[in-house]
């Protein structure tokens, strides 16, 4: 079996026990809802530990919210050394939280899953597919 790096895994946004199936439906940016499965695709692993376990990915994607923020208005400084107009940098804090917002939400819960599941999800690269799984779409049937 080829070994997925980690890293790879969570860019991707894959399942944290067989770095294979895909954690969310559809993609971050388009005409639908973020919708995350409920179950990985391929191996079965249930990503919701327990009911209301990614509550705490709100206080995830509140740091990276800020982070976002932060680098913005350094950013907006840097280029134009305004430091009179308030509206500048309350408008690009808005427009940068509003754009982001599908980002966090999905990293947000890539990260709770990746480095604060209490069990310890462990990589497991010889899991075989769930016979429900088609390797040219990657979606239960």
């Amino acid at each position: 079996m080829e070994k997925v790096s980690k890293a790879y895994a969570m860019a991707h946004a894959k399942c944290p026990r067989c770095r294979k199936g895909n954690m969310f439906a559809n993609s971050m940016y388009g005409f639908h809802t973020q919708k995350m499965n409920k179950s990985c695709p391929y191996c079965g692993f249930v990503f919701e530990q327990e009911p209301g376990y990614f509550y705490v990915s709100m206080f995830a994607s509140y740091a990276l919210n800020v982070a976002e923020m932060v680098a913005a208005v350094i950013a907006i400084y840097t280029f134009t050394h305004n430091t009179s107009s308030p509206w500048l940098y309350i408008f690009l804090i808005l427009g940068v939280s509003v754009i982001l917002s599908p980002f966090n939400f999905r990293y947000s819960r890539v990260m709770l899953l990746y480095w604060l599941t209490p069990r310890g999800v462990k990589y497991h690269p010889e899991i075989k597919p769930l016979p429900t799984y088609h390797q040219n779409e990657g979606q239960l049937k």
